[in-house]
């Protein structure tokens, strides 16, 4: 089998989360700048065998999208050029930020280690790929 990756798709930065090769347990990787994602993506492509990429989709309480969606359609239009054979899966996001700053507060970060948005992007992708492998 082959690795899973999510992105948490951002205006400045993206966090992104991968899957053991069994995909039974999702792992935040990084967090990269949106406008160096694609690059980023090819190297990690050619180092690591990927099934499927899982794109939060961010909507509002309402059911509709949220005002980054048109960029994330963009960006899918782009990595489906760049990468045709790769699957992607679109996976609601709602909360998932709010559940990363909970789970560092539980896991007992300090005040300013809550601080980094990088880390709770790169959580909230783990969210977003542990949920997509639950269901």
């Amino acid at each position: 089998m082959a690795r899973l990756l999510s992105i948490d798709y951002g205006k400045k930065r993206t966090g992104i989360a991968v899957s053991d090769e069994l995909q039974i347990i999702a792992s935040g990787l990084t967090t990269v700048d949106t406008d160096q994602l694609l690059d980023f993506l090819k190297k990690y492509f050619a180092a690591e065998k990927v099934e499927k990429i899982i794109v939060g989709e961010p909507k509002r309480l309402n059911n509709e999208p949220s005002e980054v969606v048109p960029l994330i359609d963009a960006f899918i239009e782009k990595f489906s050029k760049l990468f045709p054979s790769m699957p992607i899966e679109r996976m609601d996001e709602r909360f998932t930020s709010k559940m990363a700053f909970q789970t560092m507060i539980d896991s007992g970060l300090k005040k300013k280690q809550r601080q980094n948005k990088a880390l709770i992007d790169e959580i909230a992708a783990t969210i977003i790929l542990q949920d997509y492998m639950n269901k």
